[in-house]
């Protein structure tokens, strides 16, 4: 989870916040950046109350009372909050015409294997079966791929300054997901270790851009 964390850092630092300024300039991209930042901590916060608000986590004893039990709906909600911003990310980054974002998309991955682990993990000891799991993994994934998709295809013909606030919401969103739980979530296991471990990350994906950028 700290190593997804730098690896995302660096993606939306020097891909999509990149992207957006060259595209739309600063000030599209600082209204989107903000806008998703707003919109990922409402939501967040919702589905918070409803028991997604660990699900990232891998420890069987990730409620602080026995009122916030795992919700099955709410995880999964939670799970699409994080990844549909990168997918849309991912399908923004194709519209440029030189193809997707090859930096875009292995930093997402990287960064969401961990993440997966974690949850998976997590909802395996809660009692959750392998059915369960595989079929809510699943389904998220095809619904990010619609959402990739449907970046690509609804913003294909916008304005600038739109599709950079689009992909600085899309980046904000994600900074926001990290700090509030990838970062928390890392912290309970590593402590100490969170930050070079995600030093690691950040590096990993800022060479990826360097190289294949």
């Amino acid at each position: 989870m700290a190593f997804g964390s730098g690896v995302l850092i660096s993606v939306l630092a020097f891909d999509l916040m990149d992207e957006a300024f060259t595209s739309g300039g600063i000030i599209a991209s600082s209204f989107g950046f903000l806008a998703g930042a707003l919109l990922y901590t409402g939501a967040n916060e919702l589905l918070a109350k409803f028991g997604a608000r660990h699900r990232k986590r891998s420890e069987s004893e990730v409620r602080q009372n026995e009122d916030e039990e795992d919700n099955g709906l709410a995880i999964a909600m939670g799970a699409l909050l994080d990844g549909i911003p990168e997918s849309i990310a991912i399908g923004l980054s194709m519209l440029g015409g030189t193809g997707v974002s090859l930096v875009a998309v292995i930093g997402i991955f990287l960064s969401n294997v961990p993440e997966g682990l974690s949850s998976s993990v997590g909802m395996k000891r809660s009692g959750k079966s392998k059915t369960y799991i595989f079929g809510l993994w699943t389904g998220i994934m095809i619904i990010s791929g619609v959402a990739a998709l449907a970046g690509y295809l609804l913003f294909d013909n916008v304005t600038p300054e739109v599709s950079a606030a689009t992909t600085a919401l899309a980046a904000g969103a994600v900074l926001t997901m990290i700090v509030d739980t990838m970062i928390p979530e890392a912290f309970q296991k590593t402590r100490t270790a969170t930050g070079i471990i995600s030093v690691c990350g950040f590096l990993c994906a800022f060479y990826l851009s360097k190289s294949l950028g």
